[in-house]
Order: structure tokens, then sequence, then C-alpha cells
């Protein structure tokens, strides 16, 4: 497109007063067009979103909830949520409390990395929930808005050993203990004098050889100190001193949700993945694909949980429907974890990067779009386990370092951007 430029005016051209006039009319005009303008862009997603709303609640009285869960500024959601109730009143919906609506209508302004997303959740008495949404594409402007503070990954070396690293786990106390589970025992630190220095250390027994591709995970509780899951075999520490671990064959089911959404999986023991089935479950979904690791994220009303999935996938259930991420070119191992930046909740995602090099991302999940908010952090090795820990915002990354062969456990936080 041709570039305005600065034409000055005509030499000895004389301006007349009702030129002038007409030229600041001009203007006025011109500006009002360019504000009516800059407000019509809402309105034709506003009306596609209020018709396909109306289109199954029918006009009545229902509950009416709009939340700004994206970088729309405080001006600009204000005037979305005008027009919206504007548009549904139009539509013959009334808005009233809770307990006399025959409904609910629960309106979240997201976004993606191109597009504003706008979904709405309605519920009618004991019908299944429904789910509409619009989208429309964002202002380049307003595209960097998520990368101008991003969040920050830090990582804390716990552990390093020759043997391998199933996972590792922090227990606040005073003093704090470490605790580190490998294929044949658990051993348990104490942080004195400005280090970890070993206490006990448990023997894990198991009936069975361990599969090629080993994988554990340390869950800690309140009622005792910890649980420890591995292939085919569940251990439980005693809930008195002096401690002790008794391990015994089982199937049960391995968390893999958090302390905010309990969520558990059966573990495949003679391989290294979860085949699908969950226990309760996410909604009405009972199973998911077969899944290496998954991350939940709790919402208002219903729950999001991802699954990386042994199909190369990322898979996302609420409870109804089952979506597809798309190519984010994660890896294996993802979790979540509970902050104080941005949405509140973030995942942690892994990925290959250059050479002997893996790396881990931060990201949200507005929608059911990724949003990427950290740079890459890098490891000097390949990322074997990633958990969350059971405070719920932290994790813990297992890594094989590439040139010591050793295993390392790091413990990852995330700091808010400035």
């Amino acid at each position: 497109m041709p570039t305005g430029v600065y034409n000055s005016t005509t030499p000895y051209m004389p301006i007349s007063p009702s030129h002038g006039v007409r030229s600041a009319g001009l203007l006025l005009m011109l500006s009002l067009f360019a504000v009516l303008s800059s407000a019509s862009n809402w309105t034709a997603p506003e009306e596609q979103l209020a018709r396909r709303i109306a289109g199954i609640t029918g006009p009545g009285a229902v509950a009416l909830e709009i939340t700004n869960a994206s970088s729309l500024s405080r001006a600009d959601y204000d005037e979305v949520r005008r027009g919206l109730t504007t548009q549904l009143a139009y539509l013959g919906l009334r808005f009233v409390n809770p307990d006399q609506a025959a409904g609910s209508v629960h309106i979240t302004l997201s976004e993606d990395l191109q597009n504003y997303v706008w979904v709405a959740e309605i519920h009618q008495g004991n019908n299944e929930s429904s789910v509409v949404m619009v989208s429309l594409p964002r202002p380049a402007a307003a595209i960097g808005v998520r990368e101008a503070n991003p969040l920050t990954v830090h990582k804390t070396l716990l552990w390093s050993k020759d043997e391998r690293i199933l996972d590792a786990t922090v227990i606040d106390g005073n003093p704090s203990h470490l605790a580190v589970l490998s294929g044949d025992k658990l051993d348990l630190y104490g942080f004195r004098d400005g280090r970890w220095q070993p206490e006990q250390s448990f023997p894990v027994t198991h009936a069975h050889p361990w599969p090629r591709d080993l994988r554990g995970r340390l869950i800690l509780r309140q009622d005792h100190l910890f649980d420890a899951h591995l292939p085919g075999v569940f251990c439980k520490s005693t809930t008195t001193a002096p401690l002790s671990l008794n391990c015994r064959e089982s199937d049960d089911p391995w968390p893999v949700g958090s302390d905010q959404f309990h969520l558990s999986a059966f573990f495949a023991p003679a391989r290294n993945f979860f085949p699908g089935v969950l226990v309760p479950g996410v909604g009405k979904q009972s199973s998911a694909p077969a899944f290496y690791s998954a991350a939940t994220l709790p919402r208002d009303k219903y729950t999001l949980a991802l699954f990386a999935g042994v199909d190369g996938q990322v898979h996302m259930l609420d409870g109804v429907s089952d979506r597809t991420a798309g190519n984010l070119a994660w890896g294996s191992d993802i979790a979540s974890v509970h902050t104080e930046c941005g949405s509140g909740w973030q995942v942690f995602a892994t990925q290959s990067g250059t050479g002997p090099v893996d790396t881990i991302r931060v990201y949200e999940v507005p929608d059911r779009e990724p949003v990427l908010m950290s740079a890459p952090l890098e490891f000097s090795g390949a990322i074997t386990a990633l958990w969350a820990e059971s405070n719920g915002n932290t994790a813990v990354a297992v890594l094989r370092d590439s040139e010591s062969g050793k295993y390392e456990a790091y413990r990852l936080t995330i700091n808010c951007g400035q």
C-alpha cells in the first residue's frame, strides 16, 4: 500500500475562513469514523457469539458471567462486555441472579498466539453443558503483549549420582529433607551445615525384573511421609520414627494430577507409559489416549487435562471432548504447577534441543491454544523425568548428563515477569 506523505500548502493560494471550517469539519468526521471503526471491530464477533448462545438457551432468564483471561485492556474488556450483554438482551435473554436463573452462561475472553478466542459455557438444568466459541484476529501490537513480560524458570541442583534417579522431592521442615528414588533404593537426606547429608537408605524390594526404561514417582502424604510408585510395585513409608519402607506388588494407579485435582492412571508395568485408563477420570471421560505424562489445569467450572501421548500429540480433555493441540513439538514429559504468575497455572514442557541438549519451556493455556511464556531453559543432557512436586508450585526434572553420564535432579521454580 502507498504510504502517506506530507504536502505543503500551494504557494500563493489564499485560505478562506469557510475553507478552514470545512477542513476542521472533515477532520472531526475522520476522527469520529476512526473511533467508530475501532469500536466496530468487536461488533461482528459479539453478534456471532450472542446468536450462538441464544440458539441454545432461547429467550429467558440466565445468570451471566464474563471473565477476561486475555490481554484485552480494561477499556476494551468493558466495551466487549457491554456489547455482548446488549446483543444477548436484544435476542431475549434476561440477566438474573443464579438462584433465579433457568440456566447459566459463562463467557471467557481468552486468546492464543494469533487470535482472540471467546468461549461460552452454557449450563441448563440437568442437561449436558454446551460450549460455543468465536475467534477473531489479534492486532499485531497485541500479539506481543505476553512476550513483553515473559516468565523466568530457575533450576536448583538437588542431587547428582551415578545410579539412575527416577524422582526426587524436598520435604519441607526443620530441618528440610530430600528423598531420592532410584531403582533399588530410596535415599533420605537431611539439610545440615548448608548441604544435604545422608540419613537413611531404604531398599525397594521387587519380585520381577525392572523394564528397560524404568520410571518411578514420589508422592508426599499427610498421614505418613511418602509413597513411591514403580512398575508393578507400591512402597509406603511408616508413620512414626524410626522410618521404614514397606513395598509390595501392586497394580494400583499412579497419581498424575495435582492437589487441586486428583487424577490417577494405571501404568503398564512392562512398558514405560500409561495405557490411558483414568481414575476417577476427567468429567465424563474415564480414559485418554495412551500417554507418557499429564498436566491438569483446574478451571472455575471444569478441569482441562493435557496428555503427552505416545502418538506424539498433546491431547486435551475437558470432560466432554478430546482435542489435539497441533504441532507443538513437545517432548514426552509435561507437568503443571500453580503459581502467582499470569493466569495462575503454567505447564512445563520438555523439548529436544540441539545435539545432546534438552530444554524446558513454560506455557499457559488460556483456552485450548498453549501460549509460550518463557525462554528455553537448557540442560546438558537428555531429560529422563519431569514430575510436579506435591506442593503443587514447583517441579523436579531429572536428566542424564551427556559428558559425565551422571544423573542429576533439579528443582524448577517460576519467577513472574517484572
